[in-house]
């Protein structure tokens, strides 16, 4: 049978005290619910239904995709939610209904749940926990068949003592579940048609019921607050850190690094704490990133040190450079091999050639910077004329004074030398000697004025 997935993601998620669906908050850098979404497509469904409610179309517009979305209207409960979108699915297909605030599920548990039935009956995802006080419980009879889910607030002090709980994951075939969602009621305190309840009228009128066992029940932990929006940050980062590490990845801190999005690397590659990684970043062979750097959409090449606190984003570095500490490389930076970027250097859609240095103290915009440049500290590419941006191309072997200017658009010839407090506004020819500055004035015997008494 075809499978086809519901993601139930109406609910508001008011202890969130937020403005935004809760279902949109992140893990990791990525939404709550697109985690979910991305589990549930490793199981290759034919379709994905998500029903929406709360926020309106803000859930739609931020996760996009090619799915199918079902808005509730009114927001009268689980089993409510499912009925809005299982006339869109195919009668011929099981159906997985998850909720939409357990990222860290794995695709492994839901294959096990849906792999537990064969063409027809309903199955449920149960997890074993040390406190499961708030939750509803599974309840077996004394040959461990489930009976049903019994809410905590509905449960004797018998059923309270039961430790094994509903995830909210349900599946089931598709005849079953219409025929099933049709007789829930919604006779309790919430006025709500829950989901859980087809779980006791299938044993009621003989479908089958089987259910799967988490193996770890932290990842069917849902999120209802920021304490566990935070809890369960900290279990995905440690988990990544843990897989890359496998992988040789060398973390000094495991605990003190995040990872909010994809990360290639080389071997003999090392991460100091505090460093985040986000979108897809590719490092080489004994690349090494100092404390606090933040990489973002970027590749560096081998050998290269990335020294405390320097923010990489949208650029390429390569091989055997040095840059930092304090560094900043805004998008479209392309730095080539042997290239030294020091402290307090901001670099904006620049290429610079191998061999170039700017040590320190300088911001390099819109700029092709030749091979073995040396850039002296307090140089200005000055870009910007107040409406448009404007190109600096500078040759190879240059040498660049500290305290220059060079107003673009402007080309530098190569071998060029520019004196120290040098403000370029013209083209300048190769192999020669620039230098704007002011005479030297002395005067003997000069005194500085003093503050009257």
């Amino acid at each position: 049978m075809s499978l086809e997935v519901i993601i139930l993601a109406a609910g508001k998620g008011s202890r969130m005290h937020s403005h935004l669906p809760k279902v949109l908050h992140k893990v990791g850098g990525k939404e709550i619910l697109q985690h979910v979404i991305d589990n549930s497509l490793e199981l290759n469904p034919e379709k994905i239904h998500i029903v929406y409610g709360f926020g309106g179309s803000i859930v739609k517009d931020t996760i996009g995709g090619d799915y199918d979305y079902v808005m509730q209207k009114e927001l009268l409960g689980t089993g409510h939610a499912v009925m809005q979108a299982l006339p869109n699915c195919n009668p011929d297909s099981k159906i997985l209904i998850l909720v939409s605030d357990i990222p860290l599920i794995t695709s492994k548990t839901l294959r096990d749940l849906v792999n537990s039935f064969d063409d027809k009956g309903i199955a449920v995802l149960t997890s074993v926990v040390e406190h499961p006080e708030g939750l509803g419980r599974i309840k077996r009879d004394s040959s461990g068949n489930v009976l049903a889910i019994v809410e905590d607030k509905d449960c004797t002090p018998e059923e309270k003592l039961i430790n094994e709980i509903n995830t909210g994951v349900i599946a089931g075939d598709w005849r079953s579940l219409n025929e099933l969602l049709k007789q829930v009621k919604n006779n309790n305190n919430q006025g709500e048609y829950y989901l859980t309840d087809v779980i006791s009228l299938a044993c009621q009128k003989g479908i089958s019921v089987s259910s799967a066992v988490s193996e770890n029940s932290k990842e069917c932990e849902g999120i209802n607050n920021k304490v566990q929006l935070a809890e369960a940050e900290r279990y995905y980062q440690l988990k990544i850190a843990k897989k890359y590490m496998t992988e040789g990845l060398i973390l000094l801190d495991p605990s003190r690094v995040d990872f909010r999005g994809t990360l290639e690397f080389g071997a003999n590659t090392s991460l100091d704490a505090n460093v985040i990684i986000e979108g897809n970043v590719k490092l080489g062979n004994n690349v090494v990133i100092g404390a606090g750097c933040v990489l973002k959409n970027c590749s560096v090449g081998d050998d290269s040190v990335i020294s405390p606190y320097t923010v990489i984003e949208d650029s390429e570095i390569g091989k055997s450079a040095t840059l930092g500490p304090f560094a900043r490389f805004r998008p479209g930076c392309v730095l080539e091999d042997q290239v030294h970027v020091g402290n307090f250097v901001e670099v904006k859609k620049s290429k610079i050639a191998k061999g170039t240095k700017a040590g320190h103290l300088s911001y390099l915009g819109d700029s092709d910077i030749g091979e073995n440049v040396n850039i002296g500290a307090g140089t200005i590419t000055c870009n910007y004329d107040g409406a448009n941006k404007w190109k600096t191309v500078i040759g190879n072997n240059v040498f660049v004074g500290s305290d220059t200017q060079i107003v673009a658009p402007v080309e530098i010839g190569d071998n060029v030398t520019i004196g120290a407090g040098t403000t370029v506004t013209k083209n300048v020819e190769a192999d020669n000697l620039v230098i704007t500055r002011a005479p030297l004035r002395s005067i003997k015997g000069w005194k500085r004025p003093v503050k009257k008494k």
